[in-house]
C-alpha cells in the first residue's frame, strides 16, 4: 500500500507541475497524452510490486526483485508495439539515426570510462553470482525503454514545444521524464508520510540527462541500456 500511495504522489506532481509548465511555456499541451503518460507510470509500478504484492513472489528467495522486472518489461513492450506508440517510435530498436554515432560513442565512451574510474578508486565488497546478473541485465533492460522509450514518447506528445541544444531538441517532457526517474529513487510514502531524498534526486536524474541526449540523438535506447547496466555492474566486477 506504500508503494501505491507513493506512486500515487508521483502521478499528483507530475499532473500538477507538468500541467501548470506546459500551460504556462510556449507549445501545445495535450492532457490526453499526459493522462496517458500518468497511466504508465502507474502500470510501471503496478508491476515492478507484483500487483503490490498480490501475485507470489518468483523465484522463491531470491535477492532480487527478477518478478518485478520481467513483468515490467513485458507491460512496456506490450505498450511499444501499439500503433500509438510502435517499437521505433519508442526507441525500441538496434537501429541507429545516421550520423549519430559520431558524436554518441564519445559520450558514451567518457561516461564508461567515469564509472571504470570510480569503480577503481571506490572499489565494493565481493558480490554474489545473482547480484552481478542482476546488475548486468534487469535495471538496465527495464528502465531504458521505459523510461527513455514508452513514457519519453508519451511526455514528448503531451508537450511539443522545443528549444535545441546540444544537437537535438529538447522538450519539457524530456525533462520530466529525467525529474520522474529521479522521483522513482528518491521519493517515496512510508511511516504515514511522505519523504525525499534531495541526493538522491540530484545522483539519478542529472545523470539520466544523458540517457535522454542520447535517445535524442540515436533514436535507440540500446547506449543508454548498455551505458546503464554497465555503471550498476563495474564496481562489482572490479
Amino acid at each position: 500500500m506504500d508503494s501505491f500511495i507513493g506512486t500515487l504522489g508521483v502521478i499528483a506532481l507530475l499532473l500538477g507541475v507538468g500541467g501548470a509548465l506546459g500551460l504556462a511555456l510556449p507549445g501545445r499541451l495535450s492532457i490526453r497524452w499526459l493522462l496517458v503518460a500518468a497511466g504508465l507510470v502507474l502500470l510501471n509500478d503496478l508491476m515492478l510490486t507484483s500487483a503490490y504484492g498480490l501475485l507470489p513472489r518468483l523465484p522463491a528467495g531470491s535477492s532480487w526483485n527478477w518478478q518485478g522486472k520481467i513483468l515490467a518489461l513485458a507491460a512496456t513492450l506490450a505498450i511499444a508495439a501499439l500503433p500509438a506508440f510502435s517499437w521505433r517510435r519508442s526507441g525500441l530498436t538496434l537501429a541507429q539515426a545516421p550520423g549519430s554515432l559520431k558524436t554518441a560513442l564519445p559520450v558514451t565512451g567518457l561516461y564508461f570510462g567515469l564509472f571504470l574510474v570510480l569503480a577503481l578508486v571506490f572499489p565494493n565488497e565481493p558480490a554474489s553470482l545473482e547480484t552481478i546478473a542482476f546488475q548486468l541485465t534487469m535495471p538496465g533492460l527495464e528502465e531504458e525503454p521505459y523510461y527513455r522509450g514508452v513514457l519519453l514518447l508519451a511526455l514528448g506528445q503531451a508537450f511539443t514545444g522545443r528549444v535545441r541544444f546540444l544537437g537535438v531538441e529538447w522538450g519539457l517532457g524530456a525533462i520530466l521524464s529525467c525529474a520522474l526517474f529521479g522521483l522513482a529513487h528518491a521519493f517515496g510514502f512510508s511511516h504515514g508520510q511522505f519523504s525525499f531524498d534531495p541526493l538522491t534526486m540530484a545522483l539519478t536524474a542529472l545523470p539520466s540527462l544523458i540517457a535522454v541526449w542520447l535517445v535524442l540523438k540515436t533514436r535507440s535506447v540500446l547506449l543508454p541500456v548498455l551505458m546503464h547496466n554497465f555503471g550498476n555492474a563495474v564496481t562489482l566486477l572490479i
